[in-house]
């Protein structure tokens, strides 16, 4: 592996999410506390930047064109063409301290999405929804303190959560047919020590990847849970990643300055930005919502 590079000055207050494109061989990720969605070409190192009149928490690709979001408010769709939202549903309207946070798209075509408390992080009780084609909505699991960073295995079979504030990866098995989930467990326990797990990603072989919050570091683990390596990274705050590049071997890793202080964000000026890494190992092309 190569060393971990200081790619884009973001400042991201939250950058969330990062989202690579075959098509255009460009990168997405969002500011989760800035309302932007960002692209950068690594062809070109041309970046764009969209202010969103929605709170955007995570975004993924649709099959159609454009893109669906979950949001502060609800869950949308964004055309990046005209910056233009519309409204899809929002299942926590009537609980004043819940907003959905992260997403991730099975391999048909179904969105997940799940719940963050943010007057109690540490209340379980986060909800996972799956969003299906006819955009019905169905809830799949429950017990979190702030569902986090999820993704799917391979074969589309386990669904892995992050449990952010019991300091746990869930694995779920996940029916590609129907949607369900069952047969919950723990992946791997967090140490304290060493940050709470935020994003995750999952690489071809099925390790899974997780950025660590105040743990200054991404961890890669096997399918049975242990740590194959840990990179370090050079601020606090590591949120989510993501693979890109043309051989999809480049790991993108999202930052944040959230609950700074102006001291502790003068000793960082980097975070908030946005790092790569070259990796020996190859990601999966992210699914796109069918709805």
């Amino acid at each position: 592996m190569s060393e971990i590079e200081h790619l884009i000055s973001a400042q991201d207050e939250v950058g969330e999410t990062p989202v690579w494109i075959p098509d255009e061989q460009a990168m997405y990720w969002i500011d989760l506390e800035g309302s932007a969605v960002h692209r950068y070409d690594p062809t070109t190192g041309e970046r764009k930047d969209w202010a969103l009149d929605v709170a955007v928490t995570a975004l993924a690709r649709r099959a159609s064109g454009g893109w669906i979001l979950a949001t502060k408010t609800g869950m949308a769709f964004w055309d990046q063409e005209t910056n233009a939202s519309e409204f899809i549903i929002d299942p926590v309207a009537d609980v004043e301290a819940m907003r959905l946070n992260d997403t991730a798209v099975d391999r048909q075509g179904r969105l997940v999405t799940g719940t963050a408390n943010v007057q109690d992080f540490e209340a379980s009780d986060g909800v996972i929804y799956r969003l299906d084609t006819d955009l019905s909505l169905h809830e799949i699991d429950d017990g979190y303190a702030i569902s986090n960073g999820m993704g799917f295995s391979p074969d589309g079979k386990i669904l892995y959560v992050t449990d952010m504030f019991h300091n746990r990866i869930i694995a779920l098995d996940y029916d590609t047919e129907t949607g369900a989930t069952s047969n919950k467990r723990t992946f791997v326990e967090v140490p304290a020590d060493t940050g709470l797990p935020d994003g995750l990603t999952v690489d071809a072989a099925g390790f899974v990847w997780s950025a660590h919050w105040a743990g200054s570091r991404v961890t890669r683990y096997d399918p049975e849970g242990a740590i194959e390596r840990q990179i370090t990274v050079p601020v606090t705050n590591a949120t989510c990643l993501g693979f890109g590049g043309a051989d999809m071997n480049e790991l993108y890793i999202a930052t944040a300055w959230f609950f700074m202080t102006e001291e502790q964000r003068i000793a960082q000026p980097q975070a908030g930005d946005l790092f790569r890494i070259k990796t020996d190992v190859t990601g999966l092309v992210e699914p796109q919502f069918a709805g």
